[in-house]
């Protein structure tokens, strides 16, 4: 058994995946896009979003991510909401080593809203907190050992 976050983007999961390849060093599994699905399969997702709405053929239905030895699952699934909202959680990205979890924040963080400066506390090398331009929250965090 396992858990993994999936997260929904507005349209911009195809964007976002590139940012996060250059990064972090991310690693695209899997990706398929709402035209490489069956068509009836599309009809039915779609429902949720009221009448008459279409999934743009190019946006990605799902994609499978590795950052760090760990996946994280991706869509554009949300784009019939007002605005997709991510709250209420971070995605936490550890590194034993200080200058690349410097490096990790200082890229995540271009374009985004830092929240707490990386820098030294009393349980880490190097410990900050961003939201990334596409409003996905980060924690980037260097351990000090025990």
């Amino acid at each position: 058994m396992s858990i993994g976050p999936y997260i929904f983007f507005d349209g911009t999961c195809e964007e976002a995946i590139e940012f996060y390849k250059q990064a972090v060093g991310a690693e695209l599994l899997f990706k398929m896009t709402f035209g490489e699905m069956p068509k009836d399969e599309a009809s039915d997702t779609a429902e949720g979003c009221g009448s008459g709405f279409n999934w743009p053929d190019d946006k990605i239905m799902h994609a499978n991510v590795r950052i760090s030895g760990g996946e994280v699952m991706m869509s554009d699934g949300n784009m019939c909401a007002d605005k997709v909202k991510h709250t209420g959680y971070a995605l936490s990205l550890t590194s034993k080593d200080v200058d690349e979890g410097k490096r990790w924040f200082d890229s995540l963080s271009a374009g985004g809203d830092i929240t707490m400066p990386y820098g030294e506390t009393f349980w880490a090398k190097g410990f900050g907190m961003l939201t990334d331009k596409y409003g996905i929250p980060w924690m980037v965090n260097v351990e000090k050992p025990m």
